[in-house]
């Protein structure tokens, strides 16, 4: 049996062209393939640990805190969304923190003080992550201490800054300065 017969067929059976074409979209398939889902597979197949991040809202305004203490049940187990998806993380806890801001007193010095009229408030949100992942994500939105973050629920959407993120436990150390609406309305 000879390699290429007198027809140009490879062993009896395929055109050496048509082979040639076939290879090639095979391999474009393969790349295209790579490009799109590599990272998704990967994903799926690595171990998941939790992840928590704290997102703090500066200084929100009233409209917005009342807002957030009028949903709060809603909110505290509430998936994250995306577009038009929800997301694997949920928001696990909020609570609100004085907001300090720089005044100068009588004698002239610049000193810390609690603004009466804002607060800030604390969103603990966790997710599911790959812990060798070169970056954690949410989404499309890094996980990086100092970067801006929008939290987007079904009801309500703002934007923070990450001050903590811990891959496996949550320690609760950022909660030292909690104080609750109430408290924080009685000082007004």
């Amino acid at each position: 049996m000879k390699l290429i017969n007198e027809k140009g067929k490879l062993f009896g059976i395929i055109n050496l062209v048509d082979l040639l074409v076939l290879l090639l979209v095979i391999a474009v398939v393969a790349v295209v393939g790579v490009k799109l889902f590599g990272t998704k597979a990967v994903e799926v197949v690595s171990a998941k640990s939790d992840c928590y991040a704290e997102i703090e809202v500066i200084g929100a305004n009233p409209r917005l805190y009342n807002e957030v203490d009028r949903q709060m049940d809603k909110l505290i187990g509430a998936r994250m969304v995306t577009g038009n998806e929800y997301l694997s993380a949920t928001i696990e806890d909020i609570w609100y923190e004085p907001y300090n801001i720089l005044a100068t007193n009588s004698d002239g010095y610049v000193v810390a003080s609690i603004d009466e009229t804002r607060v800030s408030i604390v969103f603990l949100v966790k997710t599911q992550v790959s812990p060798d992942a070169a970056t954690l994500s949410i989404g499309s939105q890094e996980l990086r201490s100092g970067k801006t973050f929008i939290v987007k629920t079904q009801a309500l959407e703002t934007s923070g800054t990450i001050r903590y993120v811990n891959v496996g436990e949550y320690d609760g150390e950022g909660r030292a300065n909690e104080i609750s609406l109430d408290e924080f309305k009685a000082g007004l």
